[in-house]
């Protein structure tokens, strides 16, 4: 599945990029589509930062991001680490009492907050304590008629102010003689299209998963079992985990760990925004579904022949063809995700358990007789098990696929 964000740069007062705002794309058109804007954050996030991070697109700088209304009373900034984004409130957002205490649980998380499009009500002075940064649009507020308001919001000493549609000399020139601290518009820069790979969810199995987490008492076991049959989830799960916004104590060996972790209230907002990102139904593509049945069948060996290392021997056979799936180096997306080098070492293809138990499914799937009856050897189990195994396994694949 191909996923698509545009960046455009911020410039600091010497013209030198301090920041990139991104902007949700659904196609290499360069312009917003009609969506809601909630769809659009949650689209930003579940495609761009659960999958290599914004520091991969913004080059390591900050980077901005849209939160309008919805977003910010559906919490969406959870899946955010606060060090790499300002999150830009749009102009839809009202200056209510229930939006500032919203506002104010962010601040207090160490979130840089800034308003975009500002407009000036004296409802908005005790969010300006809040606030780092505003943005005025200065095709919708000229200059000549900000310039009063410069002054006053001078008395910030730590707000900044950034002149957002510059697209003439005159325009650069005015803003920075006026005081802005930063800039940002065609003049500069116009948005750029990124394109990348991202990997179909099963959005049935994202439901069910969902209809699971809100009842009453979950299930965590039934709902790692969920987790297990779609790598798509699976990779959202474990890249949120080792995304920066918590904080990791010790390496995740299985999915029940990582939603043990994560804990009962952020795996509610990790379903809810995956439900909000993928508005229409998508089926898995044939190597999820290859991924799916290797990883029960590396489960089945490995409960012969090392019980203890089950569930690890599940996550390699899940994430054994992700390389092929996002077109990227294995050893890049294994930086990303929290495993143990056990895990790490075998999709490396080094040598361990994991590793032969991985190359005995494989040779099985492509049926290389004389491979198979090589990596047997390694982990000492009758090839003749291995018939009933991988039956187990295209079984239990198709018992469990929601779709």
């Amino acid at each position: 599945m191909q996923v698509f964000v545009a960046r455009q740069a911020i410039f600091n007062r010497r013209q030198h990029v301090v920041a990139y705002e991104l902007l949700f794309r659904n196609s290499t058109a360069n312009y917003f589509p009609d969506i809601e804007e909630s769809v659009a954050t949650a689209k930003l996030i579940m495609e761009n930062q659960l999958n290599f991070g914004t520091r991969h697109i913004t080059s390591g700088k900050k980077a901005l991001i849209n939160i309008g209304p919805d977003s910010l009373k559906m919490d969406l900034c959870a899946f955010l680490p606060s060090q790499d984004v300002v999150l830009e409130l749009l102009e839809t957002i009202e200056p209510t009492e229930e939006n500032y205490q919203l506002c104010r649980a962010l601040f207090h998380k160490n979130f840089v907050l800034a308003l975009d499009d500002f407009v000036y009500e004296p409802k908005w002075e005790r969010f300006l304590k809040l606030i780092k940064l505003i943005k005025f649009d200065i095709q919708i507020t000229p200059l000549q008629q900000i310039a009063p308001l410069i002054k006053k919001l001078k008395k910030y000493n730590k707000l900044k102010l950034l002149a957002e549609k510059i697209e003439t000399v005159d325009d650069f020139k005015t803003a920075h003689r006026m005081g802005f601290d930063y800039f940002q518009g065609y003049f500069f820069a116009k948005p750029v299209v990124i394109q990348q790979k991202d990997i179909d969810i099963n959005y049935a199995l994202a439901l069910t998963i969902y209809a699971q987490v809100m009842k009453q008492n979950p299930d965590i076991n039934a709902i790692a079992r969920l987790f297990q049959l779609d790598t798509a989830l699976a990779f959202k799960l474990l890249r949120l985990i080792n995304s920066g916004v918590f904080p990791v104590q010790k390496e995740i060996e299985s999915l029940k760990q990582a939603l043990v972790y994560l804990g009962h209230d952020h795996i509610k907002k990790l379903v809810s925004l995956i439900i909000t990102a993928h508005v229409a139904q998508t089926k898995p593509s044939e190597l999820i579904k290859v991924c799916i049945i290797r990883a029960r069948f590396c489960e089945l060996i490995a409960n012969r022949v090392a019980p203890s290392q089950a569930n690890s021997a599940f996550l390699t056979g899940l994430f054994s063809l992700l390389d092929a799936i996002l077109d990227r180096p294995m050893e890049q997306l294994l930086t990303r995700l929290p495993f143990p080098d056990s895990i790490k070492t075998a999709l490396m293809q080094e040598k361990n358990t994991l590793y032969y138990i991985l190359e005995t499914v494989k040779a099985y799937e492509s049926g290389s007789w004389w491979a198979m009856e090589q990596a047997v050897v390694f982990i000492n189990i009758n090839s003749d098990l291995l018939p009933k195994f991988y039956r187990d396994a295209l079984d239990w694949s198709n018992t469990h696929q929601y779709n």
